[in-house]
C-alpha cells in the first residue's frame, strides 16, 4: 500500500508536467499558424515539408477506411441500378414479345388483304379457335362454317403458304386438316423442273415427297406449288421448298408458319365439271359424221 501511494505521488507531478507541456506545445503551434509574417510563413512551409510526408504511414489506415466506405457506397448504388435495369429488361422483353406478335399479326392481316390471287378465286378469312394437334392427327378449328358458305375440300392458307384443306363443316365452325397430317395427300408441282409428285403428311413438320418421276431433276431449295391435278386444290398455291430430311428422303419445308396459325384464308373453289360418262376419260370425243347406227338411234 505504501509503495502504491509513493508511486502515485511520484507520477502525479510528471503527469502535470506532460499535460502542461502538451498544452503549451499546442498553443504555440496554434499561434505559429496564426501569425501573418513572411518569415513565419517560410518556417511553416519548411516545417510542413519536413514532417508531413513522414506522417503518410499514420494516415494510411484512415485513407483506406475512407476508400472502403466510398467503395461500399458505390457498390450499393451499382447494385440498386442493376436491380432496376433487370426490372426494366424484363418489362422490355414482355413488350418486345407483344410487339413481335402484333407485328406478325399485322403482317398477316395486311397480306390477307392485299395479296392478289387468281381472279376466279374468292376467299373468306377465319380465326383459328383451337389447335387439336396430336401425334396421330393434326388439325385446327376455324370460326367460319356453313353459314359462311364453307364447303368440304376447300384449300386454306395463312397468307404465306398453303396450310391444309377443310375437312368437316359445322354451322359456325369448320375443321382444317393440315398438310402435316398423316391423312393429307395433295398433288404438287416442283419448279423449275416441272416434276409432278404427291405431298404426303406423316405428322412431322416436313411432309414427304412421294411418287416423283425423276428425282435427279429436283434439287434442295426448289419451289413447291400445288399442281391443281384432280381438282383437289387450285393450281399455283405456294407450298414450300424442297429439303433433304435426316433420313435422306425428299421433304418439303413448308412456307406457312405453323407455329403461329392465328388467321386462315379459306379459298372458295368453283365446282369442277361433273363427268357423267366414265368412258370419256379414256376415249376421246368422236369428230366427224356419226356412225349409221348412232344416226339411227339419234333419229329415233
Amino acid at each position: 500500500m505504501a509503495n502504491d501511494r509513493n508511486n502515485t505521488e511520484y507520477m502525479r507531478p510528471i503527469r502535470r508536467i506532460v499535460v502542461g507541456g502538451l498544452v503549451v506545445f499546442l498553443l504555440a503551434l496554434f499561434l505559429l499558424w496564426r501569425i501573418d509574417s513572411p518569415r513565419v510563413e517560410r518556417f511553416r512551409a519548411n516545417l510542413t515539408d519536413r514532417f508531413v510526408p513522414s506522417f503518410d504511414w499514420a494516415l494510411l489506415p484512415v485513407t483506406k477506411a475512407i476508400e472502403m466506405v466510398e467503395g461500399f457506397q458505390s457498390y450499393a448504388r451499382i447494385y440498386d441500378q442493376n436491380q432496376e435495369l433487370r426490372r426494366e429488361l424484363r418489362q422490355m422483353k414482355a413488350w418486345k414479345e407483344a410487339a413481335l406478335q402484333l407485328e406478325q399479326e399485322n403482317a398477316k392481316l395486311l397480306d390477307l388483304n392485299k395479296v392478289r390471287l387468281d381472279p376466279s378465286l374468292t376467299f373468306i378469312t377465319g380465326v383459328v379457335l383451337a389447335d387439336s394437334g396430336s401425334p396421330f392427327r393434326q388439325s385446327v378449328l376455324l370460326n367460319v362454317g356453313a353459314r359462311d358458305g364453307v364447303v368440304d375440300g376447300w384449300a386454306t392458307t395463312d397468307g404465306l403458304g398453303l396450310v391444309g384443306r377443310i375437312s368437316g363443316v359445322g354451322r359456325d365452325s369448320s375443321r382444317v386438316i393440315l398438310l402435316t397430317d398423316s391423312n393429307s395427300r395433295i398433288p404438287i408441282t416442283i419448279q423449275p423442273s416441272g416434276q409432278r409428285a404427291i405431298l404426303s403428311g406423316d405428322n412431322s413438320a416436313a411432309p414427304l415427297i412421294e411418287f416423283l418421276e425423276t428425282p435427279d431433276a429436283v434439287r434442295a431449295g426448289d419451289s413447291v406449288v400445288s399442281s391443281g391435278d384432280g381438282g383437289v386444290f387450285p393450281a399455283g398455291l405456294l407450298v414450300g421448298q424442297v429439303a433433304i430430311g435426316t433420313d435422306r428422303r425428299m421433304r418439303v419445308r413448308l412456307t406457312a408458319d405453323y407455329e403461329r396459325l392465328e388467321f386462315l384464308r379459306v379459298l372458295r373453289s368453283h365446282a369442277n365439271e361433273v363427268i357423267t360418262d366414265p368412258g370419256s376419260l379414256i376415249a376421246p370425243a368422236q369428230i366427224g359424221p356419226p356412225a349409221p347406227s348412232e344416226a339411227a338411234e339419234a333419229s329415233q
